[in-house]
């Protein structure tokens, strides 16, 4: 079972249950010393402790070419933004990637483990406003407030919320391109005009107001996969 099998499975676990008990602990230790008393020389002032090297966290080992199902190009421009706003994305072992150049009838949604390269994909729509005639492919982004279309680059994954479309979560913009996602409510949740029977009728999926919608079923394994603090970068190249 891969990395992104057993993290979905935790997940589910954690989103059925509503709840999640973490523990943590500290174990300090303590060295002692002995000496004589005998001939003692006078007190002096004593010596500074030694100085104590900060150990630097690792940084989190990296797959080094594109994982299978993912353009080169579209892969060095994703870890190009990982890195880009590492200092905002305080979970960096997985990645999700959206491929807007495919249409919508394809698995575009792609999971990545960054340390495996193990990779889940799933299908996701698009906004009204970037597809008004409603091709099934993405004609342009935009991060206008009311422009109900997609807008590219990183995203940070933030809470968890119930609203329209039940349990969903928010996203924060984090380059130009999308720096109006929560105040737009861009956001992730599962819509059944993203599941796959749309395809099987309709040769597309539907379209959302610029959200990533996924299907129904899909989206506990997205959260799973997913979760708090990671990136979402979307792009079309």
């Amino acid at each position: 079972m891969d990395r992104l099998t057993k993290a979905a499975a935790t997940r589910r676990a954690f989103l059925k249950t509503a709840g999640m008990v973490a523990g943590t602990g500290l174990l300090a230790g303590c060295a002692a010393r002995s000496v004589t008393t005998a001939a003692l020389p006078a007190p002096t002032a004593p010596l500074p402790p030694p100085p104590v090297a900060t150990p630097l966290p690792a940084a989190p080992r990296t797959v080094a070419s594109a994982p299978r199902g993912i353009r080169p190009e579209l892969f060095e421009r994703a870890a190009a933004a990982l890195q880009r706003h590492s200092s905002r994305i305080r979970q960096q072992d997985r990645i999700a990637i959206a491929d807007f150049s495919l249409p919508s009838s394809r698995l575009r949604f792609h999971f990545v483990d960054m340390e495996s390269g193990a990779t889940r994909a799933m299908l996701v729509s698009h906004g009204i406003g970037s597809d008004p005639g409603h091709t099934g492919m993405l004609q342009r982004f935009s991060n206008e407030v009311g422009s109900e279309a997609t807008c590219e680059g990183a995203f940070l994954a933030a809470n968890y919320y119930v609203g329209k479309h039940q349990l969903s979560q928010r996203l924060i913009g984090l380059d130009p391109t999308n720096y109006n996602a929560l105040d737009r409510a861009i956001v992730i949740h599962g819509a059944w005009y993203s599941n796959p029977d749309m395809i099987a009728k309709h040769g597309k999926l539907g379209r959302s107001q610029g959200c990533f919608a996924v299907g129904e079923r899909d989206l506990d394994t997205l959260f799973a996969m997913l979760g708090e603090g990671r990136m979402i970068y979307a792009t079309k190249v």
